[in-house]
């Protein structure tokens, strides 16, 4: 008799979190286990291990990549630095300004400047 769907996928966990680590999307590794991505989606909605093992493998590659931004910012890679102030302190270093905050000031110099001693009276 032929396993079903999730006796084939329960088989297969370690390898599922492996794929996951390597970076594989749920589409491409559903794709590795001979099922199609509805099926598979429906597998980790009813079995918590498929889902468990898919949280730690994509967790470490998450890990990985946080620490390498990290490491480039604190190198002085500038891009790598302006993208995690954006993400982490958003507030303080959004992207975009609002338009009221350059009418207020008149000019963009005035408006940095006023970022610029907002961000001083802040530290």
């Amino acid at each position: 008799m032929a396993k079903s769907k999730w006796e084939q996928v329960k088989d297969k966990l370690i390898l599922i979190e492996g794929w996951a680590r390597d970076g594989l999307t749920n589409k491409e590794i559903a794709t590795k286990l001979g099922i199609g991505e509805t099926t598979f989606y429906k597998i980790i909605n009813e079995h918590s291990e498929v889902s468990e093992v898919l949280k730690k493998g994509k967790e470490v590659v998450d890990y990985q990549v946080e620490n390498a931004l990290l490491k480039n910012a604190l190198d002085g890679n500038v891009t790598a630095q302006i993208y995690w102030l954006n993400n982490r302190k958003p507030k303080q270093w959004k992207n975009k300004r609002n338009e009221e905050e350059y009418s207020e000031n008149g000019t963009l110099a005035k408006a940095i400047q006023k970022a610029y001693e907002n961000k001083v009276g802040d530290t």
